[in-house]
């Protein structure tokens, strides 16, 4: 007789065990993030007698274990899948390209800018007309205007500086084949 108890309340263990680890599975399915919560069938008991698994009643009560996961009936532990949603995506990398080498009237004129997350995060010139002292003096103005006007234009579509038409004109030219080659770069 008391084997058969005994067995009874293994049997009925096993199977509480089961269906909350069935119940875990599916839960851990439907939620992402959230506390697992999972449902168990606890077995009744009528006048000190534990009851048959058929006679139970599928009363579900939601048990909550955020600090451990379930186990299965092998003693193994599950957890929930992970939510790759919110995984934090590698930095960008920057890309540092060079114009082509534009010829004006006064001398030859070559940008150089850095890319990065798909904007523009500096922009300098690597040739400027130079040799006498007016070209010096004009360019020694004129170029910060030009890269502080590609940083806030982020494009090739920038202001002329005046007394400067050349040179700017020649920048935009090297400013273009420069964000072309950070595109084929694959400047993002």
């Amino acid at each position: 007789m008391r084997r058969g108890i005994k067995l009874l309340m293994t049997v009925a263990t096993t199977a509480v065990v089961a269906v909350a680890f069935r119940a875990s599975v599916q839960q851990q399915h439907t939620t992402t993030g959230a506390a697992a919560v999972v449902s168990t069938e606890q077995p009744r008991h009528t006048s000190g007698r534990a009851s048959s698994p058929s006679s139970r009643g599928a009363s579900r009560t939601p048990v909550r274990t955020p600090t451990s996961p379930p186990t299965s009936p092998t003693g193994s532990r599950t957890t929930a899948p992970k939510d790759h949603s919110a995984t934090p995506q590698p930095p960008a990398t920057s890309v540092v390209v060079a114009g082509g080498v534009v010829d004006t009237q006064y001398g030859p004129v070559q940008v150089g800018i850095t890319v990065r997350g798909g904007r523009i995060t500096k922009a300098h010139t690597l040739q400027h007309p130079s040799g006498d002292g007016q070209t010096d003096q004009i360019n020694g103005y004129a170029v910060p205007q030009l890269n502080q006007e590609t940083m806030t234009a982020q494009s090739a579509q920038i202001d002329t500086v005046s007394g400067a038409t050349f040179t700017s004109e020649g920048y935009r030219q090297s400013l273009q084949s420069a964000l072309d080659a950070a595109h084929k770069a694959g400047a993002r």
